[in-house]
């Protein structure tokens, strides 16, 4: 099930305008990923962790999700030393580590911890329903936004469907194993969901219909962008350039 556990708080992050930190999530994480200088990469993850502390999350919650993201680029440290080739530093029998796989593994993993920690710090502090009015406000094609919030709102609605039909199999005696009978089973509660799910999207957009939808995204908030939310664009503007400039230079 989807929480929204860092959008509830107070810090200067949660109350900027969904807008600007969609537009500064999307500038300063493409440009971390264009970055190839181990200096620069180093001076986003320091800014990113500025975000994050700003932001004032819980710190349990925060490093559970990078551990599970590290738990990814784990993998590329096992890997692409002793793949990847190039100058070998290091040599152990028949082993061999090679540098430049060292080195591009560093690189992956600064680069997905700054961006990680970034997006945690400027998305996650934003409601789905204000990510996608934000979205809307920015000009982004409707069809998108409207499939972001009714597939946020509706996947409560699908899995309690899928939960309801796996309680009415176990009621009839239902034991999984690994057996014909099992994948059969469960085939048909997948599909029985999709067609469930199919019907009840149906009943949803015929009431839709009868309030007026229009085809329109209203929301109930207004946005207004304030003297914070133009001082906060352009201070990422501005990290944005100097971490470009770093790229360059080093």
């Amino acid at each position: 099930m989807i929480e929204e556990h860092f959008a509830r708080g107070d810090s200067f992050l949660h109350r900027r305008d969904p807008r600007g930190k969609i537009i500064a999530a999307l500038c300063y994480t493409t440009t971390i990923a264009l970055l190839h200088s181990f200096t620069a990469v180093s001076v986003a993850l320091a800014f990113s962790l500025t975000l994050l502390l700003s932001a004032r999350l819980c710190a349990s919650k925060v490093c559970k999700r990078m551990l599970m993201v590290n738990g990814f680029t784990f993998f590329l440290w096992l890997t692409l030393p002793l793949t990847y080739g190039g100058e070998h530093f290091h040599k152990l029998g028949f082993i061999a580590l090679s540098h430049d796989g060292v080195l591009l593994a560093a690189m992956i993993t600064l680069k997905t911890n700054a961006i990680i920690l970034a997006i945690v710090a400027l998305i996650t502090t934003t409601s789905i329903a204000d990510i996608g009015s934000g979205l809307d406000r920015l000009g982004f094609p409707k069809k998108i936004c409207f499939l972001l919030l009714y597939s946020y709102r509706y996947i409560f609605v699908i899995y309690q469907e899928y939960m309801r039909l796996l309680r009415a199999a176990r009621m009839r005696s239902f034991s999984p194993g690994t057996n014909l009978h099992t994948y059969k089973t469960f085939a048909y509660l997948f599909g029985m969901t999709l067609v469930k799910s199919y019907n009840r999207s149906q009943r949803v957009h015929q009431a839709m219909i009868l309030r007026g939808f229009n085809g329109r995204l209203v929301s109930l908030h207004r946005y207004r962008f304030e003297n914070a939310d133009v001082f906060f664009v352009i201070l990422m503007f501005l990290v944005n350039i100097s971490i470009m400039y770093l790229g360059f230079v080093y």
